[in-house]
């Protein structure tokens, strides 16, 4: 898949990050690495993006910092004034972008405003559509960030459901940081991560293969590319749209438990870090016929749950599934 190179440059908001010193965010601060004296300083917003980036990093002798942690939902997380501080001192700050970092969008414009360099990655990655349905349930939550911007709402954010295109992302990344920096061994570095992921992106297309064609209910819209990469169905959704704060009808959750009293489906599926509890109760009401797997989909494992980077988050994904339908 080609990748263009541009950045996506978050444009300056009207509010001074001085002035947002003055608020109060509350959010506790991610993984922070410690580079050399003089070294690469990488900050990324989600901890599946600062996963990719701590591995580059790492590689190349800088270090990154996580502002999000695994229990955080990157569609509520507010960035404290600390945090605001260390994104503008970064060499570079790594979102995920297309609205999924939504409730810190201003802090993000205003560490632009105040010097910051930002690249959002989803957008160079391919991305998928909104179908007509999300958008109208989403709401219409399009910004416009100037030239650069893009309007947010039209495609879908989970773009780190799809391994191989956070392999592309690796690459791209590792083009940003010897951009910024002048360094060309993020370059190398780079490739090296999106090479391991593409084989992360095989075992799990061989895993879910296996599974054939897995027809799914899951919390909220964020499996799409999940399912366009890997082969499954997603045949029904319990929060519309493809943010986490919607609220379902209740005829949508009717609808939702007649689907499975009438054609079933091989898995239920929820977050480790925040498990929805109207997929238990359709669970209850399936009668337990229909199993519920959790899933690291809001963000990669906590410390000494195997599943703290990326690749062993979404290859814990893989065959949780596989061992819930099997």
């Amino acid at each position: 898949m080609p990748i263009s190179r541009k950045r996506a440059l978050t444009i300056a908001g009207t509010v001074s990050f001085f002035g947002l010193l003055l608020t109060s965010c509350t959010a506790e601060t991610g993984a922070v690495g410690e580079p050399a004296d003089g070294g690469v300083t990488v900050v990324a917003t989600t901890t599946q993006m600062g996963s990719l980036a701590t591995e580059i990093t790492d590689c190349a002798g800088g270090a990154t910092q996580v502002l999000m942690s695994p229990s955080d939902d990157p569609h509520q997380f507010e960035a404290s004034s600390a945090q605001m501080v260390d994104m503008i001192e970064a060499d570079l700050v790594v979102a995920n972008g297309l609205g999924l970092e939504s409730a810190m969008q201003r802090s993000i414009d205003n560490a632009v405003a105040d010097g910051a360099e930002v690249v959002e990655l989803a957008p160079e990655l391919d991305p998928l559509p909104i179908s007509a349905d999300e958008q109208h349930e989403h709401g219409d939550d399009s910004h416009d960030h100037g030239e650069q911007g893009h309007e947010h709402g039209t495609h879908d954010a989970h773009v780190w459901m799809d391994v191989s295109r956070m392999a592309d992302g690796a690459e791209l990344l590792g083009e940003e940081i010897a951009a910024a920096t002048g360094d060309e061994t993020y370059l190398s570095c780079g490739t090296e991560v999106a090479e391991e992921l593409r084989d992360v992106d095989a075992e799990i297309a061989d895993i879910i293969a296996d599974l054939g064609a897995p027809r799914l209910v899951t919390d909220h819209a964020a499996y799409n590319y999940f399912a366009d990469r890997y082969g499954v169905e997603v045949s029904g959704v319990v929060v519309p749209g493809g943010s986490t704060d919607a609220e379902p009808s209740s005829q949508d959750l009717a609808e939702l438990s007649e689907l499975l009293s009438e054609q079933g489906a091989d898995a239920l599926v929820t977050s480790k870090a925040n498990t929805n509890r109207l997929v238990t109760a359709l669970a209850d009401e399936a009668n337990g016929t229909v199993p519920v797997v959790e899933l690291y989909e809001n963000g990669v494992g906590e410390p000494g749950s195997d599943a703290e980077t990326y690749q062993d988050a979404m290859l814990y994904n893989a065959k949780s599934m596989a061992d819930a339908i099997n």
